[in-house]
């Protein structure tokens, strides 16, 4: 925790105020006791100085913002499809078995508080690079790995930020997909780096625009950095197939460009680790790229408060050493891990459901356009595409980002159809030109 002593201007001018609205009110004698009564000892202001002054405000983060609101909106009947975070049938947090047993295991241990070495949790980084790469490949590449533990995804990124611009031939361009994440932008220009965007998602067909994707993978300068989504991009849900990715890598290698794989959703789509991790090993084992990894466990192991990570190519931190702990267990123990694969089936299977279900549900209730991309995306969340103009929470108090990404584990059985029927009168409300084009036919 980081606390701050700021400057007392501000404190100084409502005490001034104060005295100044007692002068008028009180008499001399009131007035002296009112100054004695005041247990202040206020300096010159001139005195005083800021040196936060030039500190930007900055705005909130949108989607904790959209959870905050979602949180004081009074309705009865409320969804936050806003925050990407698994949920249970019931709507709440759902504590993984594996993660369960792995915590009792270390509660029977007599574990101390001693400082991890600078890099992390051993064991912990071990066992994170051979999931990540397999176990085999791990073997034979594993003086050539290096893995630091970091503070979840986000502090995977400002981990290997710093090593690429520093310790690298590399150069400060870093190209990221639109739409992404915003913490990518975020990211990397706060440490300086040249920003590069290139469509990623094609709104008309509503899936990967693999043309642009390639174009700007062969425009892209030698040696810059490409930031890429292992699984379940973020927030279309659009991810290459295997040939694609084989094409992509094939273009990063003749360009020789450097990837910085996004690895947060690992098992999510379908609940198949190997699935999942295609593209890095693809890269690493049998294009022989150097590559880095941000890796997070937060949401494959619903450590969403501890927020446990690594970077796999190396840099200097330390944190989180009960969760890393935790993570090592279940990575580690052939039986825990087994216990933690069937737990990710359970989410992701709980996912598919939902998706599938509201697909089926807006085509029944005849929302306008076509669904078919929303069924094709994969991961924990979903991209539907709808205008700016349809807005949910207003009249309906259902809560998504503002490009329409939603989490797919807000979605239950007691929601799913009040989500659908809320989409399909909104869409309806917002084509009536289609509705009377659609009746004056029959006339």
């Amino acid at each position: 925790m980081a606390s701050f002593l700021w400057d007392s201007a501000c404190f100084y001018d409502l005490a001034l105020k104060a005295e100044q609205k007692f002068k008028t009110l009180n008499s001399g004698s009131s007035k002296t006791l009112m100054r004695r009564s005041l247990p202040l000892h206020i300096g010159k202001r001139s005195q005083s100085v800021c040196f936060f002054a030039a500190a930007p405000r900055l705005p909130k983060d949108a989607i904790f913002a959209l959870t905050a609101e979602c949180r004081d909106d009074l309705s009865p009947v409320k969804v936050n499809l806003g925050q990407g975070s698994y949920h249970d049938e019931n709507g709440f947090p759902w504590v993984l078995p594996a993660v369960c047993r792995a915590r009792r295991r270390l509660a029977r241990l007599d574990l101390d508080h001693e400082y991890l070495p600078i890099l992390g949790l051993p064991e912990f980084r071990a066992a994170a690079a051979e999931l990540v790469f397999g176990t085999e490949s791990y073997a034979a590449i594993r003086p050539r790995i290096a893995t630091c533990q970091s503070l979840s995804g986000t502090g995977s990124l400002h981990l290997a930020g710093p090593l690429i611009r520093n310790c690298s031939s590399l150069n400060r361009q870093v190209w990221i997909s639109e739409p992404t994440w915003s913490n990518h932008h975020l990211v990397f220009s706060s440490l300086g780096c040249q920003v590069r965007a290139f469509r990623y998602y094609n709104p008309e067909a509503k899936a990967l625009d693999m043309n642009s994707y390639l174009d700007a993978l062969r425009s892209a300068e030698p040696k810059s950095i490409i930031i890429l989504y292992a699984c379940a991009h973020n927030p279309t849900g659009c991810d290459p197939t295997q040939d694609q990715w084989k094409e992509i890598g094939e273009i990063i290698k003749e360009r020789q460009l450097f990837p910085l794989f996004d690895a947060a959703y690992l098992g999510f789509r379908p609940g198949n680790f190997n699935k999942d991790t295609f593209s890095i090993r693809y890269f690493v084992n049998n294009l022989g790229l150097e590559a880095a990894v941000a890796v997070s466990f937060t949401k494959n192991m619903g450590l969403y408060g501890e927020r446990v990570g690594a970077t796999i190519f190396g840099q200097v931190r330390r944190d989180c050493t009960e969760l890393a702990k935790i993570a090592a267990q279940i990575l580690r123990d052939p039986f825990l891990r087994k216990m933690w694969f069937e737990d990710l089936k359970t989410m992701s299977n709980r996912i598919s459901l939902m998706r599938k279900t509201l697909y089926n549900l807006l085509v029944k209730n005849g929302a306008p356009g076509t669904w078919d991309h929303f069924v094709q995306q994969l991961g924990m969340l979903g991209f539907l595409g709808l205008t700016h103009d349809v807005v949910l929470t207003d009249q309906y108090h259902i809560y998504l980002a503002d490009n329409s990404r939603i989490s797919i584990a807000g979605l239950n059985e007691s929601n799913v159809a009040y989500v659908a029927r809320a989409i399909t009168e909104c869409l309806q409300a917002a084509s009536p030109t289609e509705e009377m084009s659609a009746l004056a036919s029959h006339l």
